[in-house]
Parts: C-alpha cells; structure tokens; sequence
C-alpha cells in the first residue's frame, strides 16, 4: 500500500513538473493575444471559406512552441477575439504535434528516422483537418462556456482600459500593456492549473492502480492494437514533447499504425487536457470532439498500418 502511494506521488509530482512550463508558455502566450490582438486583425488575416481556414489553423501550429498542456488557453483566447470554431479546432489539434520541437524529439525518439517524424506529422494534419471540417458541419457560434462579450470580465481593469471598443484616445503606455499581459496571464493560469492538478492526480493514479500488462495483452490485431494505444495515450497523460520516448520503447510489441495512433491521440485528447476543455467549451462539443478524434485517429492508423507496416 505504501509502495503504490509513493509510486502514485512520484507519477503525479513527474507530471505536474513537466507540465508546468508549457502551461505558463500557453498562458503568457494567450495573455500577450489578449492584449496585442485585435478582432479587426483576426478578421483581416482570416481566410475565407472552411477548407482555406481549416488550412490555416493545421498549419499556425509550426508556429507556436506549446503542448496540450498549454494549447487549450490559446486556442480559447483566439476563439474570443473572433478565429472561427473550426480554425481553433484545427490549431488546438494539431499544434501540440507538428511543432518543431515536437518534431525534433520524435526524430530523436527514432533513433533519429524520419519517417517516423512525417507519419505522426502526416496523420496529425489528417485527423485535425478531418475533425475541424466534421465540427464546421455540426458546430454553430464558439462553443465555449463563456461568451466572448464577456471576456473582459475576468481580468484586471488595466486591461479592459487596452480592448478597442473602449480605448481612449490616450495610447495605453508599453508598461500597460505588459502589466495586463501577465494579469490575463495570471488569470488563465489559476483557470487552467486547478483541472491540470486533477487530470496529473487522475492519470497519476490510473497508472499506479491499472497495471499496463492488462492493456498490451490486447494488441493482438491491428485495430485492438490501435485502441490499446488510444486508451494508454489517454490514461498515461505524457506531454507531447516526451510521450514519442515512450512509444519508441513499444516497436517491439506494436505496429507502426499502432504507435502512431498514441503518438497523435494522446497530444489531441488525454486526462489533463479533457478536464481543461471541459473547463473552457461545452460538454456537448468536448463529447463529440473526443469522439471524432478517436475516430479519424483510428481510421487513419490503420491505413499508416497497411501503407508502413
């Protein structure tokens, strides 16, 4: 008993260690999009059409250097200053992946192989543009719990003086403007740190008290394989930068298809981002968001399966 509370501890502590430096990145990220962006400015760079916007939102995602544990503040600034749902979807999806530094411990993980780097890359763009279209059918308006009118009621007064619907004529000072970047930073970080800490503790315990031989006696086909690695991807909570490490040590057991299903779920859906989206989106929409990525992730395995295996 005491041995699997310490383990549970260290499992916890590990996670909540590695995560923390992403979701301040993601949090400072969202500040500095709350203060600096405007509508207007969303609107102009905006494509129009869902096919071009579904595009934009799988490829910003090179740009931005954040998890899952930090995406979900992000995408939800975005989605208040005006970036249409499915364009947010499809960043939120496939930005924890296809960033470079994601990329470059993939490659490492490999033993320094590149296909491996281009099959999560190449289904993570897949499943994202497949679930941001499948959402823009489905979905109307944000989704999210707090309408966007409102966003400059949970921050401090500083910065509701820098939105442009009430901006005076005075210019608000750089020192202003870097004051109310850490406000909303603050703010999202104490939103999004109480569901980080429960999601860790949940995962946390699922690994200690679940043993894993249960589920890799599972993985006998293709498809089990892939469902096998969905829930361990989900269970383990591993943040995108370290999870590819993980994988690496399952060749032996799992299909490439396999291995790629936990490489692009897992940064897409697991215990500590579900709570964070469940926090900052409807349920209804978070339901049927995990749905549709289970499913494209599934799907598209089994085709990685067939095409590399």
């Amino acid at each position: 008993m005491v041995t699997s509370f310490l383990q549970l501890n260290t499992i916890f502590i590990s996670m909540i260690m590695e995560a923390i430096p992403f979701v301040l990145i993601g949090v400072l990220v969202s500040g500095v999009i709350q203060t600096f962006v405007t509508e207007a400015w969303i609107a102009r760079i905006m494509p129009k059409g869902v096919l071009l916007r579904t595009c934009f939102g799988c490829g910003i995602g090179l740009l931005f250097p954040s998890c899952e544990c930090g995406i979900v503040p992000i995408t939800r600034r975005l989605i208040m200053k005006g970036m249409p749902l499915n364009a947010g979807v499809a960043f939120m999806l496939s930005g924890p992946i296809i960033n470079p530094i994601v990329l470059f411990a993939t490659f490492i993980a490999f033993g320094n192989d590149w296909r491996m780097v281009g099959i999560r890359a190449g289904l993570a763009i897949a499943v994202a543009f497949c679930v941001s279209l499948s959402v823009a059918l489905i979905f109307r308006g944000t989704q999210l719990r707090q309408a966007p009118e409102a966003s400059g009621n949970i921050v401090a007064p500083v910065a509701a003086a820098l939105e442009p619907s009430i901006a005076t004529a005075a210019k608000p000072s750089t020192r202003a403007r870097l004051s109310s970047v850490v406000s909303h930073g603050i703010d999202e970080f104490f939103d999004v740190g109480k569901y980080l800490v429960i999601g860790a503790f949940l995962a946390a315990a699922m690994q200690t008290y679940i043993p894993t031989s249960y589920l890799l006696e599972l993985g006998s086909d293709p498809l089990k394989a892939s469902l096998v690695m969905i829930v361990l991807a989900f269970v383990m909570s591993v943040c995108s930068e370290a999870d590819a490490f993980i994988a690496s040590s399952f060749r032996s057991s799992f299909t490439i298809g396999s291995l790629s299903a936990f490489m692009v779920f897992g940064p897409m859906i697991d215990i500590k981002n579900t709570l964070m989206l469940l926090s900052a989106f409807r349920t209804r929409f978070v339901v049927a968001l995990i749905a549709l990525v289970a499913a494209f992730t599934v799907g598209g395995s089994l085709i990685v399966g067939r095409l590399f295996g």
